[in-house]
Order: C-alpha cells, then sequence, then structure tokens
C-alpha cells in the first residue's frame, strides 16, 4: 500500500486547510490511519489517529476541538480538516499506517508505511 498526503498550504492564522490522506494499492481496512507532524528541529508528534474498521478516533490535547478527522470509504481516503489554525501548527503534516494496539497510536515509531507529507504554513 503506498499513501499520498496533499492539502497542504499557506494560510493566516485562524484559518482553514482540509489534508487528505489517499491510499493505493489496497483499502484502509484493518489498519489504524495516523496524522503526525514534524516542524523544523523538532520530533514528529501526533496529531490524531482513525480506526478505519469502527471508526474510533483520537485527537491530541493540542488540536482537539480544531482539528476533525473524516472519510471517503468509496476513495479510501481519509481526511483532516484543520480549523482555527495556529502559527504553532505550522509543520510538515504526514499519514501513516499501522496495526498496532490502540493504546499505542501516539508513537510514530510504531508505523510502517507513510505517506510524504504536506506543508502546512500558518502565518500569524
Amino acid at each position: 500500500v503506498q499513501l499520498q498526503a496533499s492539502g497542504g498550504g499557506l494560510v493566516q492564522a485562524g484559518g482553514s486547510l482540509r489534508l487528505s490522506c489517499a491510499a493505493s494499492g489496497r483499502s484502509f481496512s484493518g489498519y489504524i490511519v495516523g496524522w503526525f507532524r514534524q516542524a523544523p528541529g523538532k520530533e514528529r508528534e501526533f496529531v490524531s489517529a482513525f480506526r478505519w474498521s469502527g471508526g474510533t478516533t483520537r485527537y491530541a490535547d493540542s488540536v482537539k476541538g480544531r482539528f476533525t478527522i473524516s472519510r471517503d470509504i468509496a476513495k479510501n481516503t481519509l481526511y483532516l480538516q484543520v480549523n482555527s489554525l495556529k502559527p504553532e501548527d505550522t509543520a510538515v503534516y504526514y499519514c501513516g499506517l499501522t496495526r498496532i494496539v490502540w493504546s499505542e497510536i501516539g508513537n510514530h515509531k510504531r508505523y510502517h508505511v507513510w505517506g510524504q507529507g504536506t506543508l502546512v504554513t500558518v502565518s500569524s
């Protein structure tokens, strides 16, 4: 399976974007899809995760209430709606796949497939 992340861009603080993570080669079924972000000089940081079979979601405290996951099953695509953006949200956003237990979804080292990343830049 390959992942393609897209939808990033340059927005002003308070703005919104919709990030997409599309899978090719096979369905997301049976996987957990995670969103992480990485700012320059920082570790890859957990943002959100979605269990494709069942729809369970989790968000990092820093994005709760601002970011929302949704999916299009027919398109085999997961979306991350990012609202009320802040300059500290500036990062490259990555989506990844894993089959690990739900309690470990915040650990980027446990994901075995990654998309190429999409850059989100928030100006103040």
